[in-house]
């Protein structure tokens, strides 16, 4: 009994890794972390800071580093970094040059965040270049074209989905007819399978268990639609239309079978609620709210509600719906755009200001327990948390806080 319960103490005081986006489960949730309950003034205890480049990747974590992307003057570029320094660890640089027709009002990227998976590093370029990365040495062991050579679904934002992993795929939303989503072989690049005919957009797709059934939902151009991770045959889809085709928030599987989806530029919300009979699975619209209407930022699930920014590029209150009734319980104008972790029973808020929360929301409202304004320039980067270590960055820097008690 002993021994059992050192070993238990010694695996809870091991940090959960960062392998992808969403994190740990890919929902921004981050178990077994302890908080302190509020911050000096001036904010948590910066551990280091360094100048990186623009892009928008988030940061991964493992046991001995962090990788995430960015561009320099001339490439995409893969980055390990050592955890405690920020001192650079090895560097890949990728593709180079923007696509004709490509819109660099934002930069020219990277948008995708890498997947870690073994010994394998999974990341993919402004332009589409997926490539498959030693994770200790950034060496590139394959790569593929999803635009060039697959001809994926243009984007002139820059491809944004972030790969997920199934047994021994990665797999990517690439977008058109035959080829909207790819499963390719994690040790070689072979494609495994290539399925449906919808366009791509910029949401992260993601697995979800529907009455025992792992199902791959992607949130792609005018719809939202579960596949069979194994073999890409269509389970369901459900029609989300939006202006501009601006699909970029990943979807939040929400308890009770219910999945919530949400866009900006005229659209909303909505939920859609996924059962299985006779080894089928029907998608059944519970409701629809225009008043919350996410960007490119994330939801998080907290209980019954989700919550999430409300908003393009006005004001984007944090707003609070109850998913069972499509009920909006509140919304705050404390914060704009903002991205949101849950740890410790708190939502970590980082805004497009660079000002850091830490936060409670409930179906009540929001409270604000500690804020302070860490970084200088447009922060749209969820951040990442690895016990209590928190790593942020924004266009061109990156850095890590202290936020224990």
């Amino acid at each position: 009994m002993v021994r059992l319960l050192i070993l238990t103490a010694l695996v809870l005081d091991v940090p959960a890794p960062w392998p992808q986006w969403g994190g740990p489960t890919r929902d921004f949730h981050v178990p077994g972390v302890t908080l302190a309950a509020s911050w000096p003034p001036e904010g948590p205890r910066r551990v280091w800071s360094r100048e990186l480049g623009d892009g928008f990747s988030a940061i991964l974590a493992d046991a001995k580093h962090l990788y995430t992307m960015f561009r320099d003057d001339q490439a995409n570029v893969a980055i390990a970094l050592d955890p405690a320094s920020g001192r650079t660890i090895w560097e890949r640089r990728l593709d180079a040059t923007p696509l004709p027709g490509m819109f660099l009002d934002y930069g020219k990227g990277p948008n995708a965040t890498p997947l870690l998976v073994g010994e394998r590093l999974f990341v993919v370029t402004f332009t589409g270049l997926l490539c498959a990365l030693d994770r200790n040495t950034g060496r590139v062991l394959w790569q593929q074209e999803l635009w060039k050579e697959h001809g994926g679904t243009f984007r002139d934002v820059g491809y944004s989905p972030s790969p997920v992993a199934y047994r021994d795929t990665v797999i990517v939303p690439v977008g058109g007819k035959g080829k909207a989503v790819f499963a390719f072989r994690q040790s070689d690049g072979v494609v495994v399978w290539q399925r449906q005919d919808f366009e791509n957009a910029m949401s992260s797709p993601l697995l979800i268990g529907v009455d025992g059934e792992e199902q791959l939902v992607a949130f792609m151009v005018d719809q939202v639609v579960g596949l069979n991770p194994a073999n890409g045959d269509l389970l369901w889809s459900h029609e989300h239309k939006t202006q501009h085709a601006v699909n970029a928030s990943t979807p939040v599987w929400a308890g009770a079978n219910v999945l919530v989806v949400s866009s900006a530029y005229g659209s909303g919300a909505r939920a859609i609620k996924l059962e299985r009979k006779g080894g089928r699975t029907t998608a059944r619209e519970l409701w629809f709210n225009h008043r919350l209407r996410v960007h490119h930022g994330n939801m998080i699930r907290i209980g019954e509600y989700v919550y999430g920014s409300s908003g393009d590029f006005g004001p984007a209150p944090l707003t609070a719906v109850h998913v069972p009734t499509g009920r909006v319980a509140w919304q705050d104008r404390h914060f704009p755009k903002a991205n949101l972790l849950y740890a410790a029973g708190r939502a970590i808020v980082l805004d497009e200001d660079g000002r850091l929360a830490l936060t409670s929301l409930t179906p009540e409202g929001l409270s604000v327990h500690a804020e302070a304004q860490i970084l200088s320039r447009l922060a749209w980067t969820v951040p990442t948390l690895v016990g209590s270590r928190l790593f942020v960055r924004d266009r061109k820097g990156i850095a890590a806080f202290d936020l224990g008690p």
